[in-house]
């Protein structure tokens, strides 16, 4: 039985792939339409349905998205710092990468865009708890809050999806997906 689903906006914009359970929940919920199933069925004692492949929301759900405000996040810090070590400047494998206070949070440093780096493991390690004046290091770059992010656009992964799915999606965004 094929178990993904594409839910989309009540406007057909695409917002992700769900299980075919969660599918058939929003369905008996009433909060979805069916706009497309598969000729696989799920059957009961009293209902036989098609598993849906295609789900369109009733109600329109608007994104978040607050222009010009990036979310404070780990992986945003590595972005920001392209993913570079800003005391040696060395650019290791995303895994190596650590983030560290610039003023120690034992020594009243906040968490915040100002305050956190991108950091090696051996260079975090070296400055310990410690400022980088103190630990004897330079910042490649002071720290700040950045206005702004690349356009990253919607981002689903269709790498175990069913080939329908892959289709569907271009055929509702006239786009091409990126594999």
């Amino acid at each position: 039985m094929e178990g993904r689903a594409l839910l989309l906006n009540a406007s057909f914009q695409p917002l992700q792939v769900i299980s075919w359970q969660k599918a058939i929940q929003l369905f008996f919920s009433g909060k979805v339409e069916i706009v497309e199933s598969s000729d696989q069925m799920i059957r009961s004692v009293s209902v036989s349905i098609p598993i849906p492949r295609v789900l369109r929301l009733i109600k329109f759900v608007p994104l978040k998205s607050r222009k010009n405000v990036v979310r404070f996040n780990r992986n945003n810090i590595f972005l920001r710092d392209h993913h570079t070590c800003q005391y040696c400047g060395h650019k290791p494998l995303v895994s190596q990468l650590t983030m560290d206070h610039v003023i120690p949070v034992v020594k009243g440093g906040p968490k915040s865009w100002d305050n956190i780096v991108t950091a090696c493991r051996p260079c975090n390690l070296k400055k310990g708890g410690r400022t980088p004046e103190e630990a004897g290091m330079r910042l490649k770059q002071a720290p700040r809050e950045p206005i702004w992010l690349p356009f990253m656009g919607l981002n689903i992964d269709f790498t175990n999806s069913p080939e329908y799915i892959r289709i569907l999606v271009q055929t509702y965004t006239g786009g091409t997906d990126s594999r």
